[in-house]
């Protein structure tokens, strides 16, 4: 049972300091969408989820349940404990950014992923230049047999989720991506909702 629900409005960001042993699940409210999540180190900001130390550590391009992601001082951070979903995941694309809207043709003000990440880590007194790699949940991307890198439609549908724990204290940011110019959100950004399922301790 959840203690807590927070509906993530489409294009726009959570985040909350949650310690070792809290459980959280990601909802994809409407389907088709995919949400960025990053997890930093509250008492050293230059330590955070790492998608490649965690491919390196896990031997697997791809997140799957049973995952453990671990920080650029590999470390665990994150578990990945629970999938019901279709099972597609990503940790090999960059999070949507200004520059990338702007090769994209998009408006100069159109939102992105790391800028959501940057104003939600601020909230924790954590500064951040530019995104690190994200964990992509729900993106269905992948790499073709003959190399292509392909942006493939996500797969969820209306309820689909992901659970995970958090092995180490950390500020866990989640956007609910914007990308509305490239197809692979169906229906175009949607919200996505967060619940902490118990909680040890929580700042939001």
């Amino acid at each position: 049972m959840a203690v807590s629900t927070t509906t993530i409005p489409a294009r726009k960001g959570w985040s909350a300091h949650l310690v070792a042993g809290t459980n959280i699940r990601l909802i994809d409210v409407e389907g088709g969408q995919a949400a960025d999540l990053w997890a930093y180190n509250p008492a050293d900001h230059d330590e955070f989820l790492s998608a490649q130390h965690s491919r390196v550590h896990m031997g697997q391009a791809y997140p799957v349940a049973g995952w453990t992601f671990v920080t650029n001082q590999r470390r665990p951070i994150l578990e990945f404990t629970h999938d019901a979903s279709p099972g597609r995941h990503d940790c090999l694309a960059a999070a949507c950014d200004s520059f990338r809207y702007q090769l994209l043709g998009a408006d100069p003000d159109h939102a992105s992923c790391e800028d959501t990440l940057i104003a939600e880590a601020a909230k924790h007194n954590i500064r951040v230049a530019r995104a690190p790699q994200p964990f992509n949940v729900f993106a269905n991307f992948h790499v073709d047999t003959d190399g292509r890198f392909e942006l493939d439609k996500c797969l969820t549908e209306p309820g689909d989720s992901a659970t995970f724990t958090l092995l180490m204290d950390a500020v866990v940011v989640i956007s609910a991506c914007p990308q509305d110019i490239v197809g692979f959100q169906p229906g175009g950004p949607t919200s996505m909702a967060v619940e902490i399922l118990d909680a040890p301790g929580v700042s939001p």
